[in-house]
């Protein structure tokens, strides 16, 4: 199969991921294999690349948030049956017995995997995964449309869960890319006022015509404080100003998988006043169940912009400048 593969950490800019030739993907007992249409890019893919989480030895094919159809499966699947279209995510494996596991915070499992770390992912033509860690894709939503769901929805949504809002809330975004595109349409159908924080004019104008109620580069000038906050972009200097912004007993969630430094901050100014600050670990796979109900439901209609395999340098470059408007997607032919 064809496949884009890493074989040691680099700047996006030099292009490292190479298009292979590589063997087909087998599945084990309790996998299925998928023949992949489609691939989101992700900042993640971009803390892989470039080692800014600890780099794997060996080479690895990147890539979490993938749609195909089943082709093969291994012994004693019942899940799914060739032909059914289902998703691959982020998390891909926990060892279902640790008292994480048994107490519905499998995502903090010690033994747990992911995809397109420890497993190879979708930047190919085909990729396994156990049968109980893939999601059936609604009907309704084109294989382009999916892949952005299954990373940036998911940890979006989870990000969300744990900012504490409730629907009616103001709610605040510090960077708005893929996941927040996502989390903005849910915020709109719970009927909340969002107010919108990026470096990007693009991503401000993007947020705007989605129904922002404020927008700016910084918080200077946001009208008044809010209930909840969600910070997407990893720059650690954000944290304080986005506790600045909360209200009294409000939530700041910080949906990264990677953040720079934290900044010191004041105890009375930033966190005084049951002020909390929720960090976001992977996710569950009931979180990636109730978006993908959620998301047939309002309907979510992610932002894309396709590309062929053969560029994933090439999108993975324009996402880590902020040129992408919604979720980069690979297209494998």
């Amino acid at each position: 199969m064809k496949a884009m593969v890493l074989h040691g950490c680099a700047p996006i800019e030099t292009s490292p991921l190479q298009l292979e030739d590589v063997p087909d993907p087998q599945p084990k007992a309790g996998e299925i294999r998928i023949k992949v249409e489609t691939c989101g890019i992700c900042r993640t893919d971009l803390h892989v690349i470039e080692g800014e989480l600890p780099p794997r030895e060996g080479s690895i094919i990147p890539g979490h948030q993938i749609v195909g159809t089943v082709d093969i499966i291994g012994k004693g699947v019942r899940r799914f049956r060739p032909g059914d279209r289902v998703g691959i995510a982020w998390l891909r494996h926990t060892c279902g017995s640790c008292k994480f596991c048994l107490n519905g915070k499998e995502n903090l499992c010690e033994d747990q995997l992911f995809t397109g770390y420890h497993a190879n992912g979708g930047f190919a033509e085909y990729a396994t995964v156990e049968e109980d860690f893939a999601y059936y894709i609604p009907e309704s939503y084109s294989s382009v449309e999916a892949a952005p769901l299954l990373c940036a929805g998911i940890i979006g949504y989870r990000a969300l869960k744990r900012s504490n809002c409730k629907p009616g809330d103001s709610v605040a975004i510090f960077g708005f890319g893929s996941s927040a595109h996502i989390v903005m349409q849910i915020l709109k159908y719970w009927g909340c006022k969002v107010f919108v924080v990026s470096r990007g004019k693009k991503h401000l104008r993007h947020a705007e015509a989605m129904g922002a109620y404020w927008v700016g580069t910084s918080i200077d000038g946001m009208p008044e404080k809010v209930a909840s906050a969600i910070i997407f972009a990893p720059a650690g200097h954000l944290v304080p100003q986005a506790l600045e912004v909360l209200e009294k007993g409000g939530t700041l969630s910080l949906a990264g998988i990677y953040m720079t430094p934290i900044p010191q901050m004041d105890y009375e100014r930033h966190l005084f006043y049951e002020k909390n600050i929720c960090s976001v670990t992977a996710n569950t796979r009931q979180d990636g169940e109730e978006l993908i109900k959620l998301a047939a439901e309002i309907p979510i209609k992610p932002d894309v912009e396709v590309f062929p395999l053969e560029q994933a340098n090439e999108a993975l470059q324009l996402l880590k400048k902020g040129e992408i408007e919604g979720t980069g997607v690979l297209v494998i032919r």
